[in-house]
């Protein structure tokens, strides 16, 4: 049984070690595309690392290319203690607000309408607690039901591994979470969603937060290179930019990624990387 600062050391190299390997399938991505309304020169990823007052820093890698007009990868690795008001919040700070947390958070905005959105992000944090939370999730502008089907059983798979119970109880918890509850409508077409997972055999645990990021890196480049080259219309782009604003309105409404970010004194341009380049709100419709 590793002691907690092997755990933390563990942890924090296997995010690490993911970016890379999905910068990798990224770029890759971006040198086969062909379509010819993309632009010529395939994108890579630019890393800048930065480092946290309180303790601690990170490294964002961010992409702006022909196939992901902006994908960021951002993992972190940051400690100290939480603010007063937050305490509550978050299991084991009331008693100790000393925190230490690391994980990898990534969200790609393709170019092209039919290249969905995706979400993943996988974190270990320990207060006077400690467990494994994280989740990914499809953001579609035109749902295809044979990718929704191929995104939900790799995951599925990967939960199969660890628990039977793992997939229904985390795809409802994203289907709950990932709502927009003023427009009453869901981000996307789901995926699953998890958090204070600690069944008291860590290396389990950490077995099961490794796979949900192997899951990830199975089955989105499948589907991003099923679409990337199909040719689009101005009325498609449309749609996506509409879109991208449904995701801007949840991140900074609802997010409790984006607010843990604020409330640790994270890197901003690192919290606020899943935002789209460019989005739009359509003027409503007068009757």
């Amino acid at each position: 049984m590793l002691d907690l600062e092997d755990q933390k050391q563990h942890a924090s190299k296997w995010f690490s070690d993911l970016q890379q390997q999905i910068i990798d399938a990224l770029e890759s991505i971006e040198a086969d595309a062909e379509n010819d309304q993309y632009p010529s020169t395939p994108g890579k990823f630019q890393k800048s690392t930065w480092e946290r007052p309180g303790g601690g820093g990170g490294t964002m890698a961010i992409l702006e290319g022909r196939v992901f007009e902006k994908a960021g990868v951002n993992v972190s690795t940051v400690w100290g203690e939480f603010s007063e008001q937050f305490r509550s919040q978050i299991p084991g700070a009331e008693e100790d607000p000393n925190f230490w947390a690391s994980g990898i958070s990534l969200v790609f905005h393709p170019r092209n309408p039919h290249v969905p959105i995706v979400h993943m992000n996988t974190r270990f944090i320990v207060t006077s607690k400690s467990w494994f939370g994280g989740g990914a999730d499809l953001t579609p502008v035109f749902p295809n039901g044979e990718d929704t089907k191929m995104f939900h059983g790799t995951f599925q798979k990967a939960c199969d591994k660890h628990d039977s119970d793992y997939h229904a109880k985390f795809k409802k918890w994203c289907d709950e979470y990932f709502y927009l509850p003023h427009r009453k409508e869901m981000r996307g077409v789901g995926g699953i969603f998890y958090d204070y997972v600690n069944t008291e055999n860590w290396e389990n645990d950490f077995a099961f937060t490794q796979d949900v990021g192997r899951a990830f890196l199975e089955v989105y480049p499948l589907i991003a290179r099923r679409h990337m080259d199909e040719s689009w219309t101005e009325s498609d782009r449309r749609a996506q930019l509409k879109k991208r604003g449904r995701y801007v309105e949840f991140n900074l409404l609802y997010d409790r990624g984006t607010l843990f970010g604020l409330k640790t004194d994270g890197n901003i341009e690192a919290i606020l990387m899943s935002l789209p380049p460019v989005a739009e709100w359509p003027a409503p419709e007068v009757a």
